[in-house]
């Protein structure tokens, strides 16, 4: 058995060995979490090629012509989630910037490991994977709106919209073209076979890195300021709350979609995972006075790690399989 295949075979043992070699490194390296964090983009961006890469460029054309699964993605993220988060707001701490770290982190849905997860769940990835630039323009508009709803134009005029910009090039626009270069010379020449083939089976050593690299950079800003500690363990609970109530929201608008098993599971990750990565450098940018809200957002990322660790095996429970469901197909719209 090659090493590639052990370590499928064990993939969470793998990734929550990542995560905690990256607290170790993160605590014992403190001052190198700048360094660190500035590899998350270009590690990121590898998993998402070879993410990109095991799904032909057809495939995703013709996901997005699946009306129901897009409209149930935009439902979960941009309807049910903006309420549930409202109802999580009136029982926060009234610390502005634990409040707006919140906001950031949790009204933006994820287009990065999502991917990966969810396709490890036995969902619908390919689908998930032609909604990312959808869903990362639809927050880049959506974001402010929501932030002056539950904050004031003053708090939502702090958050520049650079990163996203940033994000959408470096994590979707050029991982996207190269695995369809990629693709296009795999069906020309035996060398992009070759490749193409080899980069497919980096996926697990891939994810692990990404683990490793985001907390690794992180756990020091996370402890550097003892006193913020008890702040940050205050919002676990509601992060913990938010990925409970989001599976079964999520199903509940599977269900009212009519979808299928693989398409149901896709929608439960895609309103559960939120977009940390990609929000962080938004609240780095924050005013002095709402530091904190950078490692509020940062908080939220190590619990989603290990939350979906747990959603790998629960979903496919709350989804089940059957023979009515699994291959239900949709007609394009």
């Amino acid at each position: 058995m090659s090493l590639t295949t052990r370590m499928e075979d064990h993939q969470i043992a793998v990734y929550l060995a990542a995560i905690a070699a990256g607290a170790l490194l993160g605590w014992a390296l403190p001052g190198q979490g700048a360094g660190l964090a500035g590899a998350i983009n270009p590690v990121l961006g590898a998993l998402l090629y070879v993410t990109f890469l095991q799904v032909p460029a057809a495939s995703l054309v013709r996901a997005l012509r699946q009306g129901r699964f897009l409209a149930a993605v935009l439902v979960i993220n941009f309807a049910v989630v903006p309420l549930v988060v409202a109802v999580m707001l009136a029982l926060l701490p009234a610390d502005q910037a634990i409040r707006i770290g919140v906001l950031l982190v949790l009204l933006t849905p994820c287009v990065d490991y999502v991917i990966v997860f969810s396709g490890l769940a036995g969902a619908a990835s390919d689908r998930l994977l032609a909604t990312t630039p959808i869903l990362l323009l639809a927050q880049m508009f959506a974001l402010p709106a929501l932030l002056w709803l539950f904050l004031g134009a003053g708090l939502a005029a702090t958050v520049r919209p650079g990163p996203f910009v940033e994000a959408f090039v470096v994590l979707i626009v050029i991982p996207l073209a190269l695995a369809w270069a990629t693709q296009a010379w795999a069906a020309r020449a035996r060398p992009g076979r070759v490749l193409a083939a080899a980069a497919g089976t980096t996926m697990v050593l891939l994810m692990a890195a990404t683990l490793l690299v985001v907390v690794a950079s992180q756990v020091p800003a996370l402890t550097a300021d003892p006193a913020a500690l008890a702040d940050l363990a205050g919002v676990v609970p509601f992060y913990v709350a938010f990925l409970v109530v989001m599976a079964f929201a999520g199903l509940g608008v599977a269900r009212l979609f009519r979808l299928g098993t693989r398409d149901g599971r896709a929608v439960v990750f895609t309103g559960a995972t939120r977009n940390s990565l990609v929000v962080l450098p938004l609240a780095l940018a924050l005013p002095a006075h709402l530091a904190l809200a950078a490692a509020v957002v940062v908080t939220q990322t190590l619990v989603e790690v290990i939350g979906m660790l747990v959603y790998m095996r629960a979903v496919p429970r709350l989804l089940p399989a059957t023979p009515e469901t699994a291959n239900r197909p949709e007609t394009s719209t």
